[in-house]
């Protein structure tokens, strides 16, 4: 499918509410997979994400020795650690456009002993990874590029880790800092890292949980040079079952539709509150108007009867959902000002240019920052919404042409990066919402 021609339904709605389920959450998948490798036997990991992401990640770990099996049908995936051993010490991993995949390996394997070949996709490369490379060579880690240094492709060596104190620079990437800390438990010193930055905190808390989880107790404090992680040695990670929660950066396309369209959905398996960080754009979507709740099923949102609030938010600490408040925002009473999003240029896609030129394609009047864009309400024209290969892009301007008819998705396909069937859901829930009720 080259084009998706999405299906303006606010004006042919029979049904005022819907339940979906979403794929597991990709952070803690990719978390998960990294300390189940970390820990000293297997790990069930129930309600994975299968995605491009995921899949690399998973490809990864067993091109370097290790058992990892899964069942994409179960959505399980079974991992035999090794207490932090590598089993192939001198081999090639390829990471695809998977950014944390990149990070996190890049981590384990320039903290642990042995010499690999990392290399990605060219979207990959155009990705920051310097801070967190050059983090590693104060550790210890000897990397040589074969080509622009800080970027894909290189051959890192790992000396095992030389320096138990180390700051990182996170104002790219969270992910520079979450790598660190889970890999921490290989410094037989223990390890205290300090971030440099404020960006993406809520996503460095889901992985300090996550490492409380797995066993590794993690003391938090703040220093004049920013806030600082403490892992005291001896510690490992603990083998076990461990249950992931849906994704709600997959769920808040779903939660946006219901406040686009003002009507309620569920999202089966979302407690409230959660892990993860994006749970901050109901809260959002709250503040424009909206009610949300839960139930045994799971977190419900209805959107308000009288049109969406214009609002301004900052959204560092959900910034994957930018785009889906911008999707949504022409249709709100009043400007919709985003924030605290200056990191997300350096994503799959420079975001925030993206999200203004396209609305700018639909007739849209929008103000661009460098940290963020000022959405106006207006009339929104038919149009093909250029993707930029970006997963997200994609997903959430999807939700501006079920208001609006002759909105056009170039290049659906890329959603394969976390929500491979995306569209295939969004068209399930078009025909629940638009076909008669039964009569009984």
């Amino acid at each position: 499918m080259d084009v998706y021609e999405v299906p303006e339904i606010y004006s042919g709605l029979k049904k005022r509410a819907f339940t979906v389920s979403v794929p597991g959450s990709k952070s803690i998948t990719n978390r998960a997979l990294l300390f189940a490798v970390l820990a000293d036997g297997e790990s069930v990991l129930n309600g994975a994400l299968f995605s491009e992401d995921s899949r690399y990640f998973l490809r990864c770990i067993q091109e370097i020795g290790f058992e990892a099996q899964a069942d994409e049908e179960t959505k399980t995936i079974r991992v035999k650690g090794l207490g932090g051993s590598i089993p192939k010490k001198n081999a090639s991993v390829y990471v695809g456009s998977a950014g944390t995949a990149a990070r996190f390996l890049a981590a384990f394997l320039g903290m642990s002993e042995g010499q690999w070949h990392m290399d990605s996709s060219e979207q990959m490369r155009r990705r920051p990874m310097k801070p967190l490379l050059d983090t590693l060579t104060e550790l210890g880690a000897e990397i040589v590029y074969e080509g622009e240094e800080g970027h894909f492709p290189f051959l890192i060596t790992g000396h095992g880790v030389r320096k138990q104190e180390i700051s990182v620079d996170i104002e790219r990437s969270s992910q520079f800092l979450s790598a660190l800390m889970i890999s921490a438990c290989l410094s037989r010193g223990g390890m205290k890292l300090t971030a440099r930055g404020k960006h993406g905190m809520a996503y460095i808390d889901m992985t300090a949980a996550m490492m409380e989880e797995f066993g590794i107790r993690c003391r938090i404090y703040e220093e004049p040079e920013g806030r600082t992680y403490e892992i005291a040695p001896g510690q490992s990670c603990r083998p076990g079952i461990y249950q992931i929660e849906p994704d709600v950066s997959a769920a808040s396309y779903f939660f946006a539709m219901a406040a686009l369209l003002g009507i309620t959905v569920t999202v089966k398996g979302v407690s409230l509150p959660c892990k993860q960080g994006d749970v901050e754009f109901l809260r959002i979507l709250e503040r424009m108007g909206c009610r949300l709740s839960q139930n045994a099923e799971g977190a419900v949102l209805s959107g308000p009867a009288g049109g969406l609030s214009g609002i301004r938010a900052d959204m560092r600490a959900c910034s994957d959902q930018a785009i889906t408040l911008a999707a949504i925002a022409p249709y709100a009473s009043g400007p919709v000002t985003i924030t605290g999003i200056g990191h997300i240029r350096y994503q799959e896609s420079d975001r925030i240019a993206a999200m203004a030129a396209e609305l700018r394609r639909m007739g849209i009047r929008c103000e661009e920052y460098g940290d963020g864009i000022t959405i106006y309400p207006g009339e929104v024209k038919p149009a093909l919404i250029h993707t930029y290969d970006d997963h997200r892009m994609a997903m959430g301007f999807s939700l501006t042409g079920l208001r609006t008819p002759g909105i056009r998705i170039d290049h659906p396909e890329c959603c394969r990066k976390t929500f491979e069937d995306y569209f295939t859901v969004l068209d399930g829930v078009v025909r629940e919402l638009t076909q008669e009720p039964q009569k009984i």
